[in-house]
């Protein structure tokens, strides 16, 4: 690992803690095992008899395995040593390991689908889970993902990229999506599932709802492998494409958990989107990031999970080290006032945008008690 890199690695991670023994462990590459151990436990609270676990979906956000000097530690002019090799060590670098493992531990059976789409994979999962729920195909599915690109490899290729953080400074108090001093992101690591049912189907269970997830949309930028386009045009589409689904204007949004990486470019692009879509409506604006790091594929599903616990203790977090905002048209959520009346928001939007240009949003329903609007950003 670079030393001069900052990460927000989780540490005392054991996969086997979650599988127990299992003679495949060796083939999930740390993201995979991150994504395998979340759906465990995901669906051992979700209290589901073994029938119902037999026909549920499964849809994976996977990131791609780049630990390629601890994986193949022995490459000479191109030639790889293959006595050094596992018998199928193919498999911890297929994007549908974790899918695979997942199902034969959890005995998942249903329509299946692994993403690959970068920021957006486990975002996107969520999204086209829920749209199988809502035209009628499954009753239950598992969605999310997991990622670590804490590799060497994973993180040369930041570097290389000239995404990360620099500064000489302390990232736990520097690092700050849509501040104007921000340099690049932080890379984190991690997983998430959540599980997804029709609400008929809870019912009959009775089973409470977190949240109702009521519209997704996804757009391609056609911009460039990396930036995104800096008119924000096609990253909109997607966002309105989950508000027509879920038959919403923008202005009955009322928090927004942006995607804020603190790189130049994608939160320029993210404040002008922000700014342009909502107007004078102004519904404040969350960054996790700033908190947990970069978990790249498994960043929306991390988000969104963090977001419903958030939203189930009414506390909404503020964008942590931002001083002065990139966008002073945006509501950026900052330090709480004292003494100011807790808010808890009904409708919000989780975006993600990433690599090759590929965009997604959830237009995510809470349930809980709302409380008002907040007044200032500064009294979130």
């Amino acid at each position: 690992m670079d030393p001069d890199v900052a990460t927000c690695p989780i540490k005392g991670f054991e996969a086997r803690d979650f599988t127990g023994r299992f003679k495949n462990l060796r083939y999930l590459n740390r993201g995979a095992a991150f994504s395998v151990a979340a759906a465990l436990q995901a669906m051992e609270e979700s209290r589901l008899d073994t029938e119902t676990i037999s026909r549920m979906g499964l849809f994976v956000g996977a990131g791609p395995n780049l630990d390629l000097s601890g994986e193949c530690p022995e490459i000479q002019a191109g030639h790889l040593k293959a006595d050094q090799l596992k018998a199928l060590w193919i498999l911890r670098f297929l994007p549908n390991t974790a899918t695979s493992v997942i199902s034969s531990l959890a005995g998942i059976h249903g329509e299946s689908l692994t993403l690959g789409t970068a920021c957006t994979a486990s975002l996107q999962a969520v999204g086209e889970a829920f749209r199988r729920i809502r035209l009628g195909y499954l009753d239950v599915a598992l969605a999310g993902g997991g990622d670590s690109r804490l590799s060497p490899g994973g993180i040369l290729a930041y570097k290389k990229a000239q995404a990360l953080f620099r500064s000489p400074g302390d990232p736990k108090r520097e690092y700050a999506p849509f501040d104007q001093a921000r340099t690049g992101f932080i890379p984190g690591e991690g997983g998430a599932f959540v599980l997804l049912e029709a609400g008929d189907h809870a019912e009959r269970r009775g089973v409470p709802a977190l949240a109702e997830i009521c519209g997704y949309g996804s757009s391609l930028d056609g911009h460039s492998m990396t930036a995104p386009a800096p008119e924000g045009r096609w990253p909109e589409k997607a966002v309105l494409s989950a508000l027509h689904e879920a038959e919403l204007a923008p202005e009955a949004i009322d928090l927004i958990s942006a995607h804020g990486t603190g790189t130049p470019l994608n939160d320029d692009m993210e404040a002008g989107l922000i700014h342009r879509l909502y107007g004078k409506h102004r519904p404040p604006v969350i960054a996790l990031k700033s908190w947990i790091g970069h978990a790249a594929a498994a960043c929306g599903a991390v988000e969104l999970a963090i977001l419903l616990a958030c939203l189930k203790a009414s506390h909404i977090p503020e964008i942590r080290n931002l001083s002065q905002s990139c966008h002073e048209g945006v509501r950026f959520v900052r330090k709480p006032t004292a003494g100011s009346p807790r808010w808890v928001p009904r409708w919000v939007v989780v975006q993600n945008f990433g690599f090759g240009g590929q965009n997604s949003a959830l237009v995510v329903h809470h349930r809980g008690k709302s409380l008002g609007r907040p007044t200032s950003s500064e009294s979130v």
